[in-house]
């Protein structure tokens, strides 16, 4: 790899290497120390192309999850099956891996610049700015910038837009499922919320079981399925459905998380 060499995005590689480098290691004890990671699904990583695939997940804070993500995806494809024992994996990151931010977010002081530079496709929201209701157009720029990552290489994004649980699936993202086609791998995530306050920068509380659950790629008739059939079909892979609300009384949520903060997962 040259010294300058860069991504589609401009960014030079051997300084998106050191920066996912060294955030990793500064972070690695989130998720195996502080609190424990578990992992489910992770060999899947090693089944897919080397690029146009899209991950869609719930969202629980505005960075540890992705964090967490770069962590997983990264000791899987160097041999470590649902673990990230051993930090080595990071010395030789995947560096065509994405993730969907809002811009807003993103500009917002220094450590979201440099997370940025790691891999964020920054899109302005439709719905929201700076806190407020706003109703604006999608910028064709944004949706050319997610292109250009998918076919680059890998893709993360949240389609609820937010970290709100049970929130609405954004239509954006079927869209682009629609348009260009990505096999799209659906993540499960939970304990962050509880781990983490909600940029998920502090620790918030320690002894959390964190889980990650990777799940086999959607079935999705690019062709014949309307937005709404995809639509439908994330909620339902990413557990966000309203379904899964009426399912689970509100007790046992309560008693879940409860216990779920008194437990360390142990390998």
């Amino acid at each position: 790899m040259g010294l300058f060499k860069k991504n589609p995005f401009g960014h030079i590689l051997f300084l998106k290497k050191w920066l996912i480098r060294i955030m990793g290691a500064l972070t690695h004890r989130r998720y195996r120390g502080f609190n424990e990671l578990h992992i489910e699904g992770s060999e899947i990583f090693k089944e897919l192309p080397e690029n146009g695939v899209l991950f869609v997940s719930n969202h629980q804070t505005y960075f540890a999850d992705v964090v967490a993500m770069f962590h997983v995806f990264n000791a899987s494809l160097s041999g470590r099956t649902d673990s990230i024992k051993n930090i080595g994996y990071l010395w030789n990151p995947k560096l065509n891996l994405y993730y969907v931010a809002a811009k807003e977010t993103m500009n917002a002081g220094l450590l979201a610049k440099i997370l940025a530079y790691a891999g964020a496709i920054t899109v302005e929201r439709t719905w929201r700015e700076a806190g407020q209701e706003v109703n604006r157009q999608v910028k064709m720029s944004d949706i050319t910038n997610i292109k250009r990552a998918l076919e680059d290489g890998w893709v993360i994004t949240f389609p609820q837009g937010t970290t709100k649980p049970f929130k609405p699936i954004r239509k954006g993202t079927a869209h682009i499922i629609r348009q260009y086609k990505p096999i799209v791998i659906p993540i499960v995530i939970d304990g962050f919320r509880r781990s983490f306050d909600k940029k998920g920068v502090t620790i918030k509380k320690k002894g959390i079981l964190q889980s990650m659950v990777i799940k086999k790629p959607l079935d999705i008739d690019y062709e014949n399925d309307s937005i709404d059939d995809i639509v439908e079909k994330l909620e339902y892979a990413i557990e966000q459905h309203p379904s899964f609300l009426k399912v689970i009384p509100k007790e046992e949520i309560e008693a879940m998380e409860e216990l779920n903060q008194k437990r360390r997962w142990e390998y």
